[in-house]
């Protein structure tokens, strides 16, 4: 492997992270929000998921375009942008429909997934890239890194987590434009924006990949941005300690995404896939039953964190290895917008929920049946997906 390549992983990751922690700005500073504009808890939910509703979306363009311009315009220049929104937050603080407008604009920041993708996946060979894709992946880690910093630092002054992170995202944007490269035998497509896009969805497997990650890397961006909410309503800890016990959930993904990668390199993504999402299913019922947080509750989230995150990083080395080079960032795209989505529907559902039964129960049952949903199409179907690929093309 060159030095290239390594060094473009790097950079990626870091600017995968980054991104992230703008992305996930508004989420453990919620119960603020909510005291602070008199919100309910449906509102704050809303409020959470509208970043990621438009950071899954924007993903389908965006990765297309990393498909004709490359990760080295893309990176830098999404980085930059995600800047305005963030800053944005200041003066829209104070008004809750100024916060979803400029939570609409912070879902930016989540588009960078489609972007690192492609740039990885051509600079590692077959044989490495579920690794590779896997410690990219860690970049998801910014949602714990915002869980964890966002509330301690909004402590000592309100402004200065969005000043904080404006200014990484400007070192991020400076780096990056510096020194992200794309591979040099990397396929430049002449054909259209469109049609790109509808080569990809015209793929069966491209839909069958949505809707696994929708599962995975959807239960892990739900945890992100509602398990803070949800620790505060029902176990009544303070902003502080949930945003630590949510930061230590995203870690466990963030660590077990390379592992699921690493085993997808021995194994068929397919058969990791539905070994991770079999376990989550199982402590999804679990933790429908109410457990003590301490310590049943804290071990069955941990526990399903690590099953997300596998599950992430084995969808992804799937993606690598039944995606023609040319279309990875397309099919990216589409995959990475249903696994956005995936994250977005659960905290209103959540919300909603509470609201008019006062419980969590039937959210974790609900999430249990998709998981085990998921894990047989991944053992039953998944398997053959690459020769059905070809087959297609």
């Amino acid at each position: 492997m060159t030095v290239a390549a390594y060094r473009n992983l790097a950079l990626a990751t870091i600017g995968f992270t980054v991104t992230f922690w703008a992305w996930n700005l508004i989420a453990p500073l919620g119960n603020v929000f909510r005291a602070g504009l008199h919100l309910t808890h449906f509102q704050v939910s809303v409020l959470v998921a509208v970043p990621v509703l438009v950071g899954s979306l924007g993903r389908v363009p965006v990765g297309a375009l990393t498909d004709r311009y490359g990760a080295r315009v893309m990176f830098p220049l999404i980085s930059a942008l995600t800047i305005v929104p963030v800053l944005l937050l200041i003066p829209a603080k104070h008004s809750y429909p100024a916060m979803l407008g400029v939570g609409f604009l912070l879902g930016l920041g989540g588009t960078t997934f489609a972007i690192g993708i492609p740039l990885v996946n051509a600079w590692f060979p077959p044989r490495k890239r579920g690794l590779a894709l896997g410690v990219f992946g860690m970049g998801m880690g910014g949602v714990a890194l915002s869980g964890y910093l966002t509330p301690r630092i909004h402590r000592y002054d309100e402004n200065m987590p969005y000043l904080a992170v404006a200014v990484v995202l400007a070192l991020f944007a400076f780096l990056g434009a510096l020194m992200i490269t794309d591979h040099p035998d990397r396929p430049v497509p002449q054909t259209s924006l469109a049609r790109r896009l509808g080569q990809a969805g015209r793929l069966k497997v491209t839909w069958e990949l949505a809707a696994l990650y929708a599962i995975g890397f959807g239960g892990i961006v739900a945890f992100g941005v509602y398990l803070p909410t949800y620790l505060q309503t029902w176990y009544h800890l303070d902003a502080a300690d949930a945003g630590t016990k949510a930061a230590g959930f995203a870690l466990v993904t963030v660590v077990f995404r390379p592992i699921g990668g690493w085993c997808s390199d021995r194994v068929h993504p397919a058969v990791v896939t539905a070994w991770a999402l079999g376990a989550v299913a199982l402590l999804a019922i679990v933790q429908a039953f109410d457990p003590r947080l301490n310590p049943t509750g804290t071990v069955d989230f941990l526990v399903m964190a690590a099953g997300l995150g596998a599950a992430s990083g084995s969808v992804f080395a799937l993606v690598s290895r039944v995606t023609p080079q040319e279309r990875v960032g397309s099919v990216t795209g589409i995959v990475g917008a249903a696994g956005g989505l995936g994250g977005f529907l659960p905290p209103l559902v959540m919300g909603a929920i509470y609201s008019s039964k006062g419980t969590y129960s039937l959210g974790f049952m609900l999430l249990s049946d998709l998981a085990l949903a998921g894990c047989v199409y991944a053992f039953g179907r998944m398997r053959t997906a690459g020769a059905r690929t070809a087959a297609e093309a």
